[in-house]
C-alpha cells in the first residue's frame, strides 16, 4: 500500500536523496553536482514528498514556486521495483494537492521525453515548442491547471 508524506525531518529528506541518487545518478548517469542542490539542504528549503510502499521508501518528488501562481514540480523519482505500482502518480498527486493547498493555480514540470505520455495521462499539456536538454537528457516543459 502507498502512503505519501510531506518531508519534515532530515531523516526523511535523506530517504528522498537516496532514491534520487539511485534513479538519477546511478541509473541515468546524471552528475551528482547537477542532481543535488541548495533546495536539498534541509526539509525547509523546498517542499519534498516521500512515498512509502508497504513501509519502504519507494518514490519522491519536490517542488518550489516558479512564479506567483505556478508551482514547479521537480526531481520526481520512483525506484525500479515500484514502477508500475501507482507510486509515480501518487507522488505527482501529493505535490499537486500541496501546491493547491498553498494557493497555486498551476503546476509546471520539465519531463524527460520518455515520461511525456505518463504526465499527459495525468492532465499535463506540453508547452515547450521542442525538446531541450537538461543534464544531457531530452526534456519537454509541461503544465497543468489545478482545480
Amino acid at each position: 500500500m502507498n502512503h505519501t508524506i510531506i518531508v519534515t525531518t532530515p531523516e526523511e529528506l535523506q530517504q528522498c536523496l537516496t532514491i534520487r541518487r539511485e534513479v538519477f545518478i546511478h541509473e541515468q548517469q546524471v552528475d551528482e553536482s547537477l542532481e543535488i542542490d541548495e533546495f536539498d539542504a534541509s526539509p525547509e528549503a523546498c517542499v519534498h514528498v516521500l512515498l512509502h510502499h508497504d513501509g519502504k521508501s519507494a518514490a519522491t518528488g519536490r517542488m518550489q514556486p516558479y512564479d506567483e501562481i505556478t508551482m514547479k514540480l521537480q526531481r520526481i523519482a520512483v525506484l525500479q521495483p515500484y514502477r508500475g505500482t501507482g507510486a509515480g502518480k501518487a507522488i505527482v498527486y501529493a505535490l499537486e494537492e500541496e501546491a493547491f493547498r498553498k494557493g497555486f493555480k498551476y503546476t509546471l514540470l520539465d519531463a524527460q521525453c520518455q515520461a511525456e505520455i505518463f504526465y499527459s495521462k495525468l492532465g499535463y499539456v506540453t508547452v515547450s515548442s521542442e525538446p531541450f536538454l537538461d543534464a544531457n537528457i531530452p526534456h519537454v516543459r509541461m503544465k497543468k491547471q489545478l482545480s
